[in-house]
């Protein structure tokens, strides 16, 4: 089946996989009493930690644009939303390995519904970070500008990204159980080569052409764009239309892998 075949099967069963996105979400917080809380309250303890490391105890200013608070938060809420996807979507195939293997939905769909719905709980993250630019705007210390249109784009690029990913480590995590521990290995080291607690100027050359190719590089960028002067830290536009390219080819290589590699799922699980 080519891509294009399979995506329009997937979209014939669109009202299933809505389905299983508010399964996912409701099952996640069925027994929590904070409930969505802990969607925001994780990154925002980290973007205080981050902030009173760097810039209260080693009193650095000029890791990221200033509120540097907001900075953290813009790039936190998309890291959570993203390491979220890496973990859960490698597992997709084994955790549902009875309906995968008893239905004839399209096996992608396992994949989606992950990603869609951690994608959701990114999205009612945003009125969080809302709450602390309209703070930061009437202190002055912000400064929206007609950028913040790109952030959409950001969140379908890393929305794209974040599929292609999936479908290439759940087959592979099906197959090769070890894929597990060393995508737990690989999201911390990650983040630190992702440009959430710096911004991508910051790293020198030849570095951060290397960085580009990773495809939250420039999707921070597009995401921050519009919160924030550019007069120090300009906008790179490099790195975005490198993540641009990186996040089709991981969409389509992802597919192309798990159509290649799904007989051999189905028999393993």
């Amino acid at each position: 089946m080519t891509l294009i075949t399979r995506t329009q099967a997937i979209s014939g069963r669109r009202n299933v996989l809505w389905t299983l996105v508010v399964r996912d979400l409701r099952v996640r917080y069925a027994r929590s009493v904070l409930g969505y809380v802990w969607t925001v309250l994780d990154p925002l303890l980290m973007s205080l930690i981050y902030y009173l490391v760097f810039v209260h105890i080693f009193r650095r200013d000029d890791l990221g644009h200033e509120p540097y608070f907001l900075f953290l938060l813009v790039g936190l809420l998309s890291w959570q939303w993203f390491s979220g996807c890496l973990t859960d979507t490698s597992r997709a195939l084994i955790q549902e390995a009875k309906l995968v293997r008893s239905t004839n939905l399209p096996r992608e769909m396992w994949v989606l519904r992950v990603v869609l719905s951690k994608g959701i709980e990114y999205l009612l993250s945003l009125p969080v970070l809302l709450a602390f630019l309209v703070i930061y705007l009437v202190k002055g210390e912000a400064q929206l500008n007609g950028w913040v249109v790109l952030l959409p784009v950001g969140v379908l690029l890393q929305g794209l990204a974040s599929i292609g990913i999936g479908l290439l480590l759940a087959p592979v995590t099906a197959l090769v159980t070890d894929m597990q521990r060393l995508i737990r290995i690989a999201i911390r080291m990650l983040f630190y080569a992702t440009p959430v607690i710096y911004a991508t100027r910051l790293v020198p050359e030849p570095f951060d052409k290397v960085l580009w190719f990773n495809p939250l590089t420039g999707i921070l960028e597009l995401m921050r764009a519009g919160f924030f002067s550019h007069d120090r830290l300009p906008i790179e536009w490099g790195a975005i239309a490198v993540s641009a390219v990186v996040s089709v080819c991981l969409l389509l290589l992802g597919s192309a892998l798990f159509a290649r590699l799904e007989r051999a799922v189905l028999k393993e699980i």
